[in-house]
């Protein structure tokens, strides 16, 4: 389920940096209806508040001829070029990337290493970002021969089929995949087949392929986002950035949470091993660690055994959740890494799988209004939902948390 919504002016958020755990009291809407889709109280908050003048989305409108990329000039001879809007804080790689096709990764980092490309006159790092109307300066490059267009193969309109069949949201600046349990965003020691990967088959013409605004753990499933244009990907990591993206996680966990509605504050840093890589609680001035907020809220329980949470993450530290789900004491059921309950057993029925849903992401789109992308639970969850009784359409309180 998704949809495209209109712009409400959002409520100034403030962030609280206190290093601790306490709970809040949710404001309840008159009208509770179903979630989502349901018929929103007198001015609910958050989520529900931007849906309550939902209305078709607008036709695109009509936009100019884009201009002729620049890539059908061989740069033979040093260049002055000035950042575009739709170029705004993009990186700098990323930029040179999209102007010149084929120009390989090591040619773009050689460049950017050696000081031949500079930005007002200055040198700068392949990260760096840019911002509309600076000047910059690119050298003769070298440019791949470009492959020529042809018709995709057999593996490739399998892998386009399967990108299809995952799309909750499509159109022309943005995609929201479903992503499944088991596949990876991106890739690693020994991943051969990820989100990433699979992205090459829709490159467009000017071999631009859709490029990852944010990324979900391999074993999360739901809600990803995906840019299409340079555009939107600028759009949609400023949004990221800004916090503006506000998304919603179901997860089962064992033990009711006390109390049923709460926020979890504290410091994570990395911990490496030779056989893994944590997430763990640390103190503020430790090294590497960074603050990281959650908002829970209890949806559903069965028998006190087993729990439904809702969860809302501020802010977007690796491992989050399930880091600040094991620090209160219920860890999120099936989770190889942060499970550490002795002696527990898993009913019988569930499948000892991550039960960690993004259920649903609201996030501005780059050309107005909003994105508001609904992903279902995946195969394992609803069985277990089925097994214990849980309704998922039970209204989900943690939509009227508060904002940091």
């Amino acid at each position: 389920m998704s949809r495209r919504i209109k712009r409400m002016n959002p409520k100034p958020r403030s962030r609280d940096e206190r290093d601790e755990s306490r709970p809040f009291k949710a404001r309840t809407a008159k009208k509770a209806g179903p979630r989502p889709g349901g018929k929103p109280g007198a001015k609910p908050p958050r989520f529900a508040a931007e849906r309550a003048e939902r209305r078709p989305p607008k036709a695109e409108p009509e936009r100019a001829a884009p201009e002729k990329p620049a890539e059908v000039l061989l740069p033979t001879k040093v260049q002055t070029v000035k950042v575009t809007a739709d170029e705004n804080n993009m990186r700098v790689d990323r930029f040179l990337e999209a102007r010149f096709p084929g120009l390989s990764f090591s040619h773009i980092q050689r460049v950017v290493r050696k000081g031949e490309l500079r930005v007002d006159g200055k040198r700068v790092d392949s990260k760096d970002r840019l911002e509309e109307g600076q000047s910059v300066r690119i050298p003769p490059l070298k440019l791949d021969t470009p492959k020529a267009v042809s018709e995709l193969s057999e593996a490739a309109q399998k892998t386009l089929a399967a990108l299809k069949e995952m799309t909750i949201y499509e159109d022309d600046d943005v995609l929201v995949l479903n992503k499944p349990f088991g596949l990876a965003v991106q890739g690693g020691s020994g991943t051969t087949r990820h989100i990433d990967q699979m992205l090459e088959v829709m490159r467009d013409s000017k071999g631009q392929k859709p490029r990852l605004v944010h990324r979900i753990d391999k074993d999360t499933s739901g809600c990803l986002l995906i840019a299409k244009t340079r555009f939107a990907a600028s759009h949609l990591t400023g949004a990221f950035r800004s916090r503006s993206a506000r998304k919603t996680y179901w997860a089962l966990v064992p033990g009711l949470p006390k109390p049923k509605q709460g926020r979890i504050s504290t410091f994570l840093a990395k911990e490496e091993s030779e056989d893994d890589t944590i997430m763990r609680i640390a103190q503020h001035g430790d090294e590497g660690a960074s603050h990281a907020v959650t908002y829970y809220a209890v949806v559903e329980t069965a028998g006190n055994k087993l729990t439904w949470v809702s969860l809302k993450p501020v802010t977007g530290r690796t491992h989050q959740l399930r880091a600040h789900m094991e620090h209160i004491g219920h860890p999120i059921v099936g989770d190889p890494k942060y499970f550490n309950i002795e002696n527990w057993q898993l009913p019988g029925g569930l499948q000892n799988r991550l039960h960690l849903l993004a259920r649903r992401i609201v996030i501005p789109h780059p050309r107005g209004g909003f994105i508001d992308a609904t992903a279902p639970l995946p195969q394992h969850m609803q069985q277990s939902w089925n097994l214990l009784g849980l309704d998922a359409s039970r209204f989900d309180p943690i939509e009227n948390a508060p904002e940091e």
